[in-house]
């Protein structure tokens, strides 16, 4: 009665532990992976980064408009109505543009990579590769991970011009602002560190749900089940990994 509570609890501390540590080399074999080709990765960058342009951009100018008028909304409660500007573009490049465009291209490009992973495990291309003496890491993980970790940044600033511009159409339309009042307050309190750091979050959140999908796909089981398995498996580990990335990244960052 003593030693079974002590026992689970020691056997799912190792789990984690073994875990954790198999993602890791997973990593960074496929950072290291040889014969880097310029082809695949740039058909990763489009497909990655290009492609989920759209709805990052769309996530952003509705996620800057809602946050203006909240602001707006709260600060009349104190007279503090000419701070929505500043904390729009704060909140959009610290905190809400790399959580948020981290978790839009985790819904789409973590999915898409498990499964696409999972069918070629599944049909046998990857032991397919490995027969022709062609390493599946460098093949297929490197140019997927390097993509994301370029892309997802240049996505988030992307996403944070959006967001604000968001906010200054809500703030000029809705909320009395003058157009350049508006930018100019928005801009007056940004320093160099709050873009930086949301950028790289965002090669942070990019390598997560690469690693995320590829990682689930390469071990993916076999049949149609596996595949959906995999596919829901790094869409969830992608964005709780983001969320906690965010904090402990947040943490390091800003205290």
């Amino acid at each position: 009665m003593v030693v079974n509570p002590v026992r689970l609890v020691g056997r799912a501390t190792l789990a984690v532990v073994r875990g954790v540590g198999q993602v890791a080399l997973f990593a960074a074999r496929a950072l290291a992976a040889p014969g880097f080709r310029p082809r695949l990765l740039g058909e990763q960058l489009v497909r990655i980064g290009w492609l989920s342009l759209p709805v990052v951009g769309m996530t952003a100018l509705f996620t800057g408009a809602a946050l203006a008028l909240q602001i707006n909304a709260g600060g009349e409660r104190f007279q503090a109505g000419d701070v929505v500007p500043a904390i729009v573009a704060i909140g959009m490049v610290r905190e809400l543009g790399p959580v948020l465009g981290g978790l839009m291209v985790a819904a789409r490009v973590a999915s898409s990579i498990a499964a696409e992973l999972g069918s070629m495990r599944v049909t046998e291309q990857i032991d397919a590769l490995v027969t022709l003496s062609v390493d599946p890491m460098g093949w297929l993980v490197t140019p997927r991970l390097w993509a994301a970790i370029l892309s997802v940044p240049v996505l988030v600033g992307v996403g944070d011009i959006i967001g604000i511009m968001g906010g200054w159409v809500v703030g000029t339309t809705s909320l009395g602002f003058t157009s350049q009042g508006y930018l100019a307050n928005s801009f007056a309190y940004l320093e160099s560190w709050d873009v930086m750091s949301g950028l790289i979050k965002g090669a942070v959140f990019g390598g997560i749900v690469a690693l995320a999908g590829c990682w689930f796909g390469m071990r993916a089981a076999r049949g149609a089940e596996g595949v959906g398995r995999a596919t829901t498996n790094a869409v969830v580990a992608a964005s709780v990994g983001i969320l906690a990335g965010n904090f402990l990244l947040t943490g390091l960052f800003f205290t």
